[in-house]
């Protein structure tokens, strides 16, 4: 080791100085056995270093012993300290002083440090950032903020591109991204920008632009080329949007787009007569045109023309009420949605139309609808889901309970899970509550305990927890109670038709508490009228099974059958059976196809 070495040596220069003897001058050999023994650290840097020649090692030396070391003050070249390389010596240890004049240090070259820049570049990096974030560019962006009526009126000619490359490419998917837009448009339309934006669509002599005008109550706007916005617009987009000028014709695709705007401007502002006057005559327009590029356009159309008409007076349900009067155009207008193949019109307008008939209690109406008309496969998937409740509701009305809760299912499951959508969620699992007690099920507490339905369930919970113990008062007391909320909703019927299963799990009850009771008994705890209703009740609920009983009708009083072992019976004989034969079954299926891809395997080869 260089230490070691370094005390032999000088122990022997030691002794010979001693003994009088002139001590040995190698220039090759006292450089590297004269030098103070390094540090670990330093060791181990001189071991990982490229691998340097004596001669540049030497003329290194020379230098660094004529120039100081900068320690990283300087400028850099090419990520290191100078051009030299840094002598690392130990400054705690004493160098051993040779007596020869050839006697040399030990120079080690140490590698570039792993920084990307010095502390000099850092610091002009730091000022280059600092001046670029007070650029008058980024000032200027940060003042000149596009304010929401600018952005509307911009969505809105912008949209107009993407309706004609969606008549130019026969593409629906720009009038689907033209309708998703139409949310974010809603919160910022007036009528000042909906009269910008038809002024800056069509000339003067348009008839079409004075329909919408009249509607918004706009009709003194001047038709001006000025565009007072246009130093706020890009220059690409608004070269875009002013292909729709006055001196070019503008597709029927663009006018019912404004139209909608102008319908969903009426609805909100409450103006109702006026939205409803306005639909019409462009339902009336509608039906003359024959595009496949309006299918989608249309669809929204007639929705607000019936959204209108559902909220004049008379409203439902009134047999008089305003919605009976759009029925003759729904149905021409689904028979022709049929004929030309429209999805679109077809899915929206057949919903309109149950919706129309559950507002007045048709139910007959609405199931030969249902019978004589089939749903389109491909609607959409929020279409489906108004198809599904509506279909479900009818049912449950009809007494057909299972199909009913399995429509009810699959519009839960289909239904939107936007926080704008929550109340069609709500309005289905209430409805899903109401069939699952009608079909003698109680449902789940997870249900109830849903963020988005806590609230709104309360009443149903209340019912449930009624119904589940059995008691004729407490149901009756949450019906009154909750009576104007089971109405608003369209369940308070339905919830009537719970009396009897009330009672059935009243019967069950006392049918597990007492082994022979009284029908006098029975009348008074379940709140009935007379005895023949209580035996009534409980001959209904041995037949159907609910209940293991006798009744004597001499006597008056119902006897419970004791509860033997289950084992003594079939039951489980009957259980272990149907397992055995679903065990055979997936045996059998297994063997049919492996031995069809043996046959395949065989053929091949």
């Amino acid at each position: 080791m260089p230490g070691e070495r370094r005390n032999l040596r000088s122990n022997k220069e030691s002794s010979s100085s001693t003994n009088g003897e002139k001590p040995r001058s190698n220039s090759q050999s006292s450089s590297a056995k004269d030098k103070p023994a390094p540090t670990r650290s330093t060791s181990s840097r001189s071991r990982a270093s490229a691998p340097v020649s004596k001669k540049s090692a030497a003329s290194e030396k020379e230098g660094t012993g004529s120039k100081p070391r900068t320690n990283g003050t300087e400028s850099v070249e090419n990520g290191v300290n100078g051009i030299d390389d840094v002598d690392m010596v130990d400054e705690n240890q004493e160098p051993v002083k040779s007596n020869g004049a050839a006697d040399e240090e030990m120079t080690v070259v140490v590698p570039p440090p792993k920084t990307s820049k010095p502390s000099s570049e850092h610091g002009e990096d730091q000022q280059d950032d600092i001046t670029m974030g007070n650029s008058p560019e980024s000032a200027s962006g940060e003042a000149d903020k596009i304010e929401p009526k600018v952005k509307a009126v911009t969505d809105i000619k912008g949209n107009h591109v993407l309706l004609e490359r969606a008549v130019s490419q026969f593409d629906a998917r720009f009038t689907l991204r033209v309708l998703r837009s139409i949310s974010s448009i809603r919160k910022h339309l007036s009528s000042d920008i909906l009269a910008q934006a038809i002024t800056e669509t069509y000339s003067a002599s348009s008839p079409m632009a004075k329909a919408l005008l009249a509607a918004i109550g706009k009709e003194d706007v001047a038709f001006e080329a000025v565009d007072h916005f246009s130093e706020m617009e890009i220059g690409s987009q608004k070269d875009k949007a002013k292909t729709t000028s006055a001196g070019k014709d503008v597709l029927p695709e663009v006018d019912f787009y404004l139209a909608i705007l102008v319908q969903i401007f009426l609805y909100d502002n409450q103006a109702v007569e006026s939205g409803a006057k306005f639909s019409t005559n462009l339902v009336e327009k509608l039906r003359t045109l024959n595009r496949r590029t309006l299918d989608p356009l249309s669809a929204r159309v007639y929705f607000y023309y019936s959204l209108f008409f559902e909220q004049l007076a008379p409203l439902p349900p009134s047999p008089i009420a305003s919605v009976v009067s759009i029925r003759q155009p729904l149905l021409q207008a689904l028979r022709t949605s049929v004929l030309r193949k429209d999805q679109d019109t077809r899915a929206t307008v057949t919903t309109l139309l149950l919706r129309n008939y559950l507002s007045t209690s048709h139910i007959t109406q609405a199931d030969l609808l249902i019978s004589h008309s089939e749903y389109p496969a491909a609607a959409s998937n929020n279409q489906i889901a108004r198809y599904l409740y509506y279909l479900g509701r009818i049912r449950a009305i009809q007494l057909s309970y299972t199909e009913a809760h399995e429509h009810l299912i699959g519009a839960t499951r289909k239904s939107p899970s936007s926080h704008s959508a929550g109340g069609f969620y709500q309005a289905a699992s209430k409805l899903l509550v109401v069939v699952e007690l009608l079909m003698g099920d109680i449902p789940d507490r997870a249900l109830f305990r849903q963020p988005s339905l806590e609230h709104a369930m309360q009443p149903y919970l209340s019912l449930v927890q009624a119904v589940r113990v059995g008691k004729i008062d407490g149901f009756l007391n949450v019906v009154q109670t909750h009576n104007a909320v089971f109405r608003r909703d369209g369940t308070y019927t339905l919830i009537l038709r719970l009396r009897q299963n009330v009672i059935k799990t009243g019967i069950r009850m006392m049918s597990l508490s007492y082994a022979k009771i009284s029908l006098r008994d029975i009348c008074m705890k379940l709140d009935l009228d007379s005895e023949e209703s209580a035996e009534y009740i409980v001959a209904k609920s041995i037949r159907d099974g609910v209940i293991e009983a006798t009744l004597d009708h001499e006597q008056a009083f119902m006897k419970s059958k004791e509860i033997g072992d289950v084992y003594a019976t079939k039951e489980p004989g009957e259980a272990f059976h149907d397992r055995i034969q679903a065990c055979l079954a997936l045996h059998d299926e297994s063997v049919k196809a492996r031995k069809s891809v043996n046959a395949a395997g065989t053929l091949r080869s």
